[in-house]
C-alpha cells in the first residue's frame, strides 16, 4: 500500500512526486512513456520559464527527472488502464500488476489536436509550434501561419501579431467559429491576412519551416506561402479518461478541481494540463504538483490519525 502514487511523469507529475517525497509519503510514479518530461521533451527551447531562459525543452525534461531521481524516487514504466474507488484507498489497474494506494494525483496532462499533414511531426519544435504564448518570442520580426478558427486561433494571432511582421491566420471554413469580439481585434490589425477556406496540405523545410503548401478547398488550387513558423490550434483533448467516472468534468473533459488538485472524489487530486483552469503552462503544471501532493499528504495524515484513533478505541 502506497501513500500516493502519482500518474504520469511530465512536469505536473514529476513536480508532485518531489513535494510527495520531501512530504514524507511513500510514492511511487506510473510512467507509460520511455521517458520522463512530457511535453516539454518536444520543445525546442523554453524561453518563459524563471531563471531557466534558453534551456532547451529535453534539457528541462531531464532536469526534473533528475531532482526526483536525487531524492529517491520510485519510478515503474506501466499504462494505467482503470483506477478502481474503494473508498478509504484506490486500486490502480496496469497490464501486469495492480497498485494500490492511499491517495493518487493524476498528471497526465493534455494533447493538442494534430493537422496529420507531413512534416508536422518532423518538424515540431522547429517551427511547428501548438503554444504562441511559449513559443511567440521567437518569431519576432518574422512571417508565421496560424491554422484554426476558434477562440484560441484568434487570440493566438492577436499575441503573434503584436511582435511578428506578417501573420496569415488559415481557417477550413469561410466564417471564424471564435469570439465577435476577437474576430473584430483581430480584422484590424493590419499586418495579419486572413485565409479562409484553406488547409495546409504540407509543411515544408529541411531543419526548420520554410514554407507551407495550402488549398483553397472551394477551388482546389494550391500554392506555397512562404513562413517561417506555423502555430497549430484545432483543439486539445485533455487525458483524463482514467478519472472521467470517478471525478466532475466539464463538457470538454477537464477535470474540476481548485488550486488544491482535490477533486470531487476522495483521495484523487489532478495536476497539470488535465485541470480547468485559464493557463497551460509549464510553470502552473509545476505549481499543481505541488499543491496536489501538499493536499495528498495533508489527506493520508488525516486518515492515519484517523486510523489510530479507531484502533485504540476498540
Amino acid at each position: 500500500m502506497y501513500d500516493l502514487i502519482v500518474i504520469g511523469s511530465g512536469a505536473a507529475g514529476l513536480s508532485a512526486a518531489v513535494y510527495g517525497v520531501r512530504a514524507g509519503l511513500k510514492l511511487l510514479v506510473l510512467e507509460q512513456n520511455p521517458m520522463s518530461g512530457g511535453q516539454i521533451l518536444n520543445t525546442y527551447e523554453v524561453d518563459n520559464y524563471l531563471g531557466l531562459p534558453g534551456i532547451s525543452g529535453f534539457e528541462m525534461g531531464q532536469t526534473f527527472r533528475a531532482h526526483a531521481d536525487k531524492l529517491g524516487v520510485e519510478f515503474v514504466s506501466a499504462r494505467v488502464e482503470k483506477i478502481a474507488d474503494n473508498g478509504d484507498h484506490k486500486t490502480l489497474h496496469t497490464r501486469k500488476t495492480d497498485y494500490e494506494a492511499r491517495t493518487v494525483i493524476v498528471a497526465t496532462g493534455a494533447q493538442h489536436a494534430h493537422l496529420g499533414v507531413s512534416g508536422e511531426e518532423e518538424l515540431s519544435g522547429m517551427g511547428v509550434s501548438y503554444c504562441a504564448t511559449c513559443d511567440g518570442a521567437f518569431f519576432k520580426g518574422r512571417t508565421v501561419a496560424v491554422v484554426g478558427g476558434g477562440d484560441v486561433a484568434l487570440e493566438d494571432a492577436i499575441y503573434l501579431a503584436r511582435t511578428c511582421e506578417k501573420v496569415y491566420v488559415l481557417h477550413r471554413r469561410d466564417e471564424f467559429r471564435g469570439a465577435a469580439v476577437l474576430q473584430k481585434e483581430l480584422k484590424a490589425l493590419r499586418n495579419v491576412e486572413i485565409l479562409y477556406s484553406h488547409v495546409v496540405e504540407e509543411i515544408c523545410g529541411q531543419d526548420s519551416v520554410e514554407k507551407l503548401l495550402i488549398k483553397d478547398v472551394k477551388s482546389g488550387e494550391q500554392k506555397e506561402l512562404p513562413v517561417d513558423g506555423i502555430f497549430i490550434a484545432v483543439g486539445i483533448h485533455p487525458c483524463s479518461e482514467l478519472v472521467r467516472e470517478l471525478a466532475d468534468c466539464d463538457e470538454g473533459g477537464y477535470v474540476l478541481a481548485g488550486e488544491d488538485g482535490a477533486t470531487s472524489c476522495s483521495g484523487i487530486y489532478v495536476a497539470g494540463d488535465i485541470r480547468k483552469k485559464p493557463l497551460r503552462q509549464i510553470v502552473t503544471a509545476v505549481a499543481d504538483g505541488a499543491n496536489a501532493a501538499i493536499s495528498a499528504a495533508d489527506f493520508v495524515r488525516r486518515a492515519v490519525v484517523e486510523e489510530d484513533y479507531v484502533s485504540q478505541d476498540s
